[in-house]
């Protein structure tokens, strides 16, 4: 099929994974949240559901991302600031209290430690009497980003990827409607990478992720059709289109014609999107509000499965509930009132377009040779040549910025001398002193004897070969704590150490 002959929702996807896209469903509109304490944020996911979201989206706390509990020496002062604080199932039931698991899709932001989030979430349903095999969401579960950009790794690279493939394993069989994985080129992009970079490493993270589930045993369409994506919706509108496009193309491509899969679902490119983080500027923050819908409006021209738009005061602080309303609206005006939702692909055919889309793709392709070529992603994380690749586009970034070559209004042109302000939100100092006594009361309240044998099973099935999660979990309803489970997978893993 000649490209000018593609068509939404057949191979190799350009146009949509849908024939129909946002005709016959709207994208989940979902908004990142979580902070300060479970209650807290229980509070703003009842808010925001009231108001139109349909669909959750939690941010954990450092500590938690790092597997350590609210009492470890390292947490002091980190606890419950970027994102909820959970140590234990208690702190899960109480996140997610009123709120059923069967009836609304939730996406966790989590890593490192994914595995033990998973375990607390699916508990937590499976209190609630919902059916684990009609669970919908997305895990993150995406380490190798962690090693490239982001920095909230505990173990080594290789025995990571086993939780990761663990994890595919178990969720394929208990879990069957869940996202095991969420590929981020997000973290990417806020690291300073290029489009082509975020669309080059993003999938050269997901061929080693697919070359691991496979060399542990499992079929190319038994858990491709669970993969999906994370993009950053960035501020250059027309790239940003042409980069979904490609990127879609170069994956059902790379699923076929490198891994042999047969279903067509392995070959769809499922993503979720949020606008640019870095784009967000102290200075006259309202302007932010304009950034953030034209970055949306990208992400929806591009075909995007789920999106979350930033609030105005992100530059500033954790997005207050006025401002987390107005970013959900203007994901609402979008869908309900900009005409833009009536066709599929509404820019395929553009002369421009189509030549970004084959620029990227291009690009993305020259790039991914190179990594073939040193032996794969983990070689190329572990010579640093990926992180180096993204710091040197950050600085030529900055120096254009710097030069005034590329224009941030309000910052380095069109300032404003008595800029406008917005209150930020402030965390409750108090926060951390009564996330510390709940995990008092949780540790005194249970079976000492059961956390300590579910724990010495996990210590054991780390050393040897078998599936993690089953432990893992058994561990979480013992209510063992994030971190001591993660610990004892530091006893046998050790923790990575850059450089």
């Amino acid at each position: 099929m000649s490209k000018s002959a593609e068509l939404p929702g057949q191979y190799p996807f350009t146009r949509g994974i849908h024939p129909g896209m946002y005709r016959g469903r709207l994208w989940t509109m979902r908004q990142y949240a979580g902070f300060g304490s479970a209650e807290e944020s229980n509070r703003r996911y009842r808010f925001l559901l009231s108001q139109g979201l349909t669909g959750l989206s939690v941010a954990f706390d450092l500590p938690t991302q790092m597997g350590m509990d609210a009492d470890h020496p390292l947490a002091a002062g980190e606890v419950g600031r970027v994102g909820v604080a959970i140590c234990s199932l208690a702190d899960m039931e109480t996140l997610f209290d009123g709120i059923r698991l069967d009836e609304v899709t939730t996406s966790m932001t989590i890593n490192s430690t994914a595995a033990i989030l998973l375990s607390l979430y699916t508990l937590v349903a499976g209190r609630q009497g919902a059916d684990l095999r009609k669970l919908s969401g997305t895990i993150q579960n995406d380490i190798l980003k962690e090693y490239i950009a982001r920095g909230t790794y505990i173990y080594p690279p290789r025995p990571a990827m086993r939780i990761v493939t663990d994890l595919f394993a178990w969720a394929g069989t208990e879990l069957p409607e869940w996202n095991t994985i969420s590929i981020s080129g997000y973290h990417i992009r806020e690291a300073g990478s290029t489009a082509i970079q975020e669309v080059a490493f993003t999938l050269a993270n997901a061929i080693a992720y697919i070359e691991s589930a496979i060399r542990a045993g499992l079929n190319v369409d038994a858990f491709a059709p669970r993969v999906s994506f994370f993009f950053n919706a960035h501020s250059d509108f027309l790239e940003e289109i042409a980069k979904y496009r490609a990127a879609r193309r170069l994956y059902a491509h790379i699923m076929k014609e490198r891994f042999g899969a047969k279903d067509p679902r392995s070959m769809m490119m499922r993503f979720h999107a949020q606008t640019a983080g870095s784009t967000l500027t102290a200075q006259q923050p309202d302007v932010n509000v304009v950034r953030v819908a034209l970055e949306a409006m990208s992400a929806v021209l591009g075909g995007t499965q789920s999106l979350h738009t930033n609030s105005r005061d992100e530059a500033l602080g954790l997005p207050t509930e006025e401002s987390a309303r107005l970013a959900l609206r203007t994901q609402q005006i979008i869908a309900h009132e900009s005409g833009i939702t009536k066709v599929a692909d509404p820019l395929g055919g553009s002369f421009y377009i189509e030549e970004l889309t084959d620029k990227i793709e291009r690009g993305a392709r020259e790039y991914l040779d190179r990594i073939d070529a040193m032996g794969g992603t983990l070689a190329a994380i572990e010579k640093g040549w990926i992180q180096a690749e993204i710091q040197n586009a950050a600085y030529e970034f900055q120096q254009q910025v710097e030069l005034g070559a590329k224009i941030v209004v309000g910052v380095n042109w069109f300032q404003q001398e008595n800029g406008q302000s917005l209150a930020a939100l402030r965390i409750d100092s108090n926060i951390e002193r009564q996330q510390i006594e709940r995990l008092r009361q949780v540790r005194a309240s249970r079976n000492r004897s059961a956390v300590e044998s579910s724990l010495d099973a996990l210590e054991d099935a780390a050393r040897g070969s078998d599936n993690l999660m089953s432990k893992i979990l058994a561990a979480c309803e013992a209510l063992a704590t994030v971190g001591e489970i993660s610990d004892r997978m530091r006893n046998v893993f050790g923790e990575y150490r850059e450089g």
